[in-house]
């Protein structure tokens, strides 16, 4: 059982002062006689809290090493971070409180908030179900004319890149302890955009 502030200044009286003083063996043999159901004390440790008191004038415990824990304040100015504005990053919440990434990162962890990540759904419109029965049934016919009609299709993989600020799913977050079946509506086509597209040949 490690010695406590008490034990070690109970050991400082058992050495004495002056002419008075005990050596080390004794202090040990002293303190197992009063503390018998407790494990003995080496000479080396008498040594040391001897030492230690010479050197700082006390035998208290040395302040623990690493990062000051976050305080409740903290984690409420993290949290309402979160619910101000549910798409903040943790980049941002980081720099704005002037905290750690990984200390915002466990707040969230521990308050169990979760990134919701964005899916973009390409919604239908009423006749966008016949179009497609119509293209279906364009190219089944021409390519029932000319067996070579698909293979000399060009076909394009095609990426889209905004200027304005639209959604981005690779960025774009949800924090929330629920799924908040966040909805919004986009349109694709806008004068403001690039589009890149890499071209490929039908086998």
């Amino acid at each position: 059982m490690p010695l406590n502030e008490r034990d070690r200044i109970e050991i400082l009286m058992m050495i004495g002062v002056g002419d008075r003083m005990r050596t080390q063996q004794e202090v040990c043999r002293l303190f197992h006689e009063m503390h018998p159901d407790r494990e003995p004390v080496s000479q080396s440790t008498v040594s040391r809290i001897e030492r230690k008191y010479r050197e700082l004038g006390h035998v208290r415990d040395a302040p623990r090493q690493g990062r000051p824990k976050i305080n409740e304040n903290v984690q409420q100015d993290v949290i309402l971070s979160a619910l101000e504005n549910p798409h903040c990053t943790v980049r941002q919440v980081s720099r704005d409180l002037n905290i750690g990434k990984s200390s915002v990162s466990n707040i969230f962890k521990k308050v169990k908030y979760h990134p919701y990540r964005v899916r973009l759904i390409h919604e239908l419109a009423e006749d966008d179900f016949d179009r497609r029965t119509e293209f279906c049934e364009y190219m089944m016919d021409h390519n029932n004319q000319n067996n070579g009609f698909i293979a000399n299709i060009l076909f394009s993989d095609e990426a889209t890149f905004f200027l304005n600020g639209h959604v981005n799913r690779q960025n774009t977050r949800y924090w929330s302890q629920e799924n908040p079946h966040w909805m919004q509506e986009y349109h694709t086509q806008h004068p403001q955009k690039t589009k890149s597209a890499l071209a490929r040949k039908a086998h």
